[in-house]
């Protein structure tokens, strides 16, 4: 198994080609190509390589799915005994990114598997005679 550990929005994320996160808002449109150079570790077949303070020649590509809000957080703030409460909501912005490759030095270690799933046929499912 292939990871990494990205910086991105003030935060490390592990991350997997094949897989989908939610990260802070990116400048960039859905299906448009991300790349990303802040790469603080890459694991390939129990090789690991890491940055002082990034990996030199590491990227992870993706593309970008959509831009959403999350869910609501709610911030209360009350002072007892003085009638005095404050009720605001935030939402952040957030950019859903899909893996597509972890790349060191310009060699693909490990690519988003595209396998096609072909549907059952009539052979894969044997017919039972019953005994009357």
């Amino acid at each position: 198994m292939t990871y990494a550990i990205i910086e991105t929005g003030g935060k490390q994320i592990r991350v997997e080609p094949g897989r989908f996160y939610d990260i802070e808002l990116l400048a960039a449109e859905a299906d448009e190509k991300v790349t990303i150079e802040s790469v603080l570790l890459v694991q390939h077949d129990g090789e690991v390589t890491i940055g002082q303070p990034l990996v030199s020649g590491a990227t992870v590509e993706g593309t970008v799915v959509r831009n959403l809000r999350g869910r609501k957080v709610l911030v209360y703030k009350m002072k007892p005994k003085k009638k005095t409460r404050k009720k605001r909501g935030h939402r952040q912005e957030i950019t859903r990114l899909m893996i597509n490759s972890i790349n060191l030095n310009g060699t693909i270690l490990a690519a988003e598997e595209t396998a096609s799933i072909e549907p059952p046929t009539v052979e894969d499912f044997p017919v039972e005679e019953t005994a009357e």
